[in-house]
């Protein structure tokens, strides 16, 4: 078999079709750091060239991984069968349409989201979703996982700010969904259905983009807290305000103390937890926004409330945000990562939660993320390589994972599911909507080709 889909993809792709194995190599991992070796790799510049590889794939029933520039951590693009063959639309990377007029773009999956936001500027827009590695990732990564980024809090994630898409299904039909309208309500949603599905339904070829004026103003705030229950209230505060920030981030102590260095002593004495608060808005508002915000932030454990004074004030902020993933991969680089989310208002509660596992189960945890959306990173620094830790840090997940969904919260905000979440999904999701799942993932595949073994467990 395996020889016959080289064949067919060698004289549709020509030297575009990697087989030396260790050239596939870089192929078959993510940022998951869970390796597969692939047994091709197709590198299609084209929809039609598209259209051809999955036909090829369906027909030998070969298992199809659609990828961009690997940056997921949930492992949705790392192969489980050696006969798999890997789709590769980092080539596939032009803008093909942008419609002032209509506040929309049309673009390739393997185009980056900070060509995105470039393109946009230029023409006075922006696309909502902001990944923290905007630089590097792409388009059809942003969209698979519904990655959002700060910015979702006010704006919204990929499937508020995607009008349509071309697709093609693991039987290699070619769909489209959505409308290039703001308005549209005829079908179902197969846009929303399609994004967020992690390549499992159908590969995504074109999308296009809804795009949002930029505001002339902007306000970068630094809010400082004893602590990480103060600084929890104030978000829900900020929340529950008419003004909605365009971010607010945060980060507890632990965070704080990764990239201290960073900071460069600008902290107030006694910071234990921190706030990044964005507004945006007209000129004549900014002062007003701010202000209103600032106002619902202090409370009795706000320490301080800095504000950035210049464009490169406001960028060190956000450099120390940035910083912070990197560092705790450098000091922990087999950490456990989970972007878990709960209501907003649960967010003290999870915090508290969230220090009592910690120190019942002797695991380092370190938490920042979206507050805004209660949207957190809850990081466990532990070596799986020591028997003892990684035992304390299963069962420490397992309790965090039971906390979220008791207080109505939901496994992952952005970085999807893949292999590492796969099998804790049924807790989540009943088994008749899993039943139904199923039953329209073999609508879209037939022959279950597309991405198999990834975001949804089996039905028991």
């Amino acid at each position: 078999m395996s020889g016959d889909i080289i064949g067919q993809l060698r004289a549709l792709l020509g030297e575009r079709l990697l087989t030396d194995p260790a050239d596939c190599h870089t192929y078959g991992y993510d940022n998951s750091r869970l390796q597969g070796q692939p047994l091709a790799v197709a590198l299609p510049a084209s929809h039609d060239e598209v259209v051809g590889v999955v036909r090829a794939c369906h027909e030998q029933g070969v298992a199809l991984i659609a990828r961009g520039q690997g940056t997921g951590t949930t492992g949705a693009t790392v192969p489980v069968d050696a006969n798999s063959v890997i789709l590769s639309l980092h080539g596939m990377n032009r803008v093909l349409e942008l419609d002032r007029d209509n506040r929309l773009m049309v673009v390739e999956p393997g185009v980056t989201n900070q060509q995105v936001q470039e393109a946009a500027a230029a023409e006075g827009f922006f696309w909502p979703p902001d990944p923290t590695s905007a630089a590097v990732c792409t388009v059809g990564g942003n969209l698979a996982y519904n990655s959002a980024g700060p910015r979702a809090v006010k704006y919204g994630t990929p499937r508020d700010n995607t009008l349509g898409l071309r697709v093609v299904t693991g039987d290699g039909r070619t769909l489209r969904t959505g409308v290039r309208t703001t308005k549209g309500v005829v079908g179902y949603d197969l846009t929303r259905l399609i994004i967020g599905s992690e390549g499992t339904l159908a590969v995504i070829t074109e999308a296009t983009l809804r795009l949002t004026p930029l505001q002339p103003a902007r306000r970068t705030l630094r809010a400082e807290y004893r602590d990480m229950q103060h600084a929890a209230e104030a978000v829900a505060a900020i929340m529950a305000s008419p003004v909605t920030p365009c971010a607010l981030e945060f980060m507890d102590g632990n965070a704080i103390d990764m990239v201290r260095e960073e900071l460069a002593g600008s902290l107030a004495t006694g910071t234990g937890a921190l706030l990044i608060i964005e507004i945006d808005g007209l000129d004549s508002q900014i002062d007003e926004l701010s202000e209103q915000v600032s106002r619902r932030a202090r409370n009795s454990g706000c320490l301080t409330i800095h504000q950035a004074r210049n464009d490169d004030e406001v960028r060190a902020l956000w450099d120390v945000r940035k910083a912070l993933s990197p560092a705790l991969r450098r000091v922990a680089p087999k950490k456990i990562n989970e972007d878990v989310v709960v209501p907003v208002s649960r967010i003290p509660a999870l915090i508290d939660a969230l220090s009592e596992l910690s120190r019942r189960h002797g695991i380092h945890i370190v938490n920042f993320g979206h507050a805004g959306n209660g949207n957190l990173h809850v990081n466990l620094l532990y070596d799986p390589d020591q028997a003892d830790q990684q035992q304390r840090a299963e069962a420490c997940l397992d309790e965090i994972f039971a906390t979220v969904l008791d207080m109505g919260g939901t496994l992952s905000g952005e970085h999807g599911v893949g292999l590492v979440k796969r099998d804790w999904v049924a807790r989540e999701i009943g088994t008749d909507s899993l039943q139904l799942m199923h039953a329209i993932k073999r609508q879209f595949d037939p022959r279950g080709i597309l991405n198999p073994g990834k975001a949804l467990p089996p039905v028991q």
